[in-house]
């Protein structure tokens, strides 16, 4: 099996170089490579590596994820966030290739306090959430062989996080406000990937015929649900644990409306795991396993 892994460098990327190595060779790029075109900007360049790979498997862990900044740079998240997407969907098709691609509970408006599930009506609040529903509609519409999974909250030990920010704000400050209001569950980039990877193993491994019933979008998150403030708590908490000097006091909780962003973001972020749960034989462990992980392993680095 080949695979072809765009956005090797990112959280969950960098992840799925691991996940993914045992299926077959992998072929990862990114916006840097040199080989190979692996920039979502080159929509030309792009195809020709497809063509000339021709992979058995893309899996695009490539994305603008910057939330904020999509408000004033619509035009470039559109272009690495959707537009890019029909012409790897095209290609896919074409060889017959299996499309593995990642989307995001922005998708819909965040009203409610019930976990959305896969065909519940879209409604993004934000440049970065309507780009990438628009990405997902040009997998569906030009792509026969696709698995795309939404996801929330996502976090990996590598590069920047939550927990980073929270730690290193703790140590600098006696108070610290944080948003009690928005609800979802923190979920790892080495779940995410070894999650693919295992949904990936399956679809390579069936039938024709159970295999393109296995197609479609599916939510991925980890278990159980949160908000930042008891989110932040808890990696206060980890933290101490591990020895680590807090000058923190105080930890206040705020609402949404009380910190002002650029980009709406959505109070209900619980995703509904059922149907990825069943389709694929997955059990998902609890947030508060992945998170603690990470923190064992940032704090201990930096011990």
């Amino acid at each position: 099996m080949h695979i072809l892994l765009l956005g090797k460098n990112g959280q969950v990327g960098w992840e799925l170089q691991r996940a993914l190595a045992p299926l077959g060779t992998v072929t990862a790029l990114d916006r840097h490579s040199a080989d190979y075109c692996g920039d979502l900007t080159q929509p030309e360049a792009l195809a020709n590596t497809i063509r000339s790979l021709k992979p058995d498997v893309i899996v695009n862990a490539a994305a603008y994820t910057a939330v904020d900044k999509a408000e004033s740079e619509p035009i470039q998240a559109r272009q690495v966030n959707a537009d890019i997407l029909a012409v790897i969907a095209i290609e896919a098709n074409k060889l017959g290739a299996w499309l593995i691609h990642y989307s995001t509970d922005y998708v819909f408006n965040g009203e409610g306090a019930s976990p959305w599930q896969e065909d519940d009506i879209s409604a993004p609040l934000s440049v970065y959430g309507a780009t990438k529903l628009a990405g997902e509609n040009f997998i569906t519409q030009n792509c026969k062989q696709y698995l795309i999974f939404r996801t929330s909250w996502v976090y990996g030990s590598r590069g920047n996080n939550f927990a980073k920010i929270m730690l290193r704000l703790a140590k600098e400050r006696d108070a610290l406000s944080v948003i009690n209001d928005q609800v979802g569950a923190p979920t790892g980039a080495d779940l995410i990937a070894d999650c693919t990877a295992h949904a990936v193993r399956i679809v390579m491994s069936s039938g024709s015929a159970q295999a393109q019933s296995l197609a479609g979008i599916y939510h991925l998150a980890a278990s159980g649900e949160t908000n930042w403030h008891d989110y932040a708590a808890l990696v206060f908490k980890e933290a101490r644990n591990h020895g680590v000097t807090l000058k923190l006091n105080n930890l206040n909780a705020i609402s949404t409306v009380e910190y002002p962003t650029p980009a709406s973001r959505p109070l209900n972020s619980r995703l509904n795991t059922e149907k990825l749960r069943t389709a694929f034989n997955l059990r998902l462990p609890p947030w508060q396993q992945g998170v603690s992980r990470m923190l064992t392993e940032i704090l201990e680095q930096n011990s």
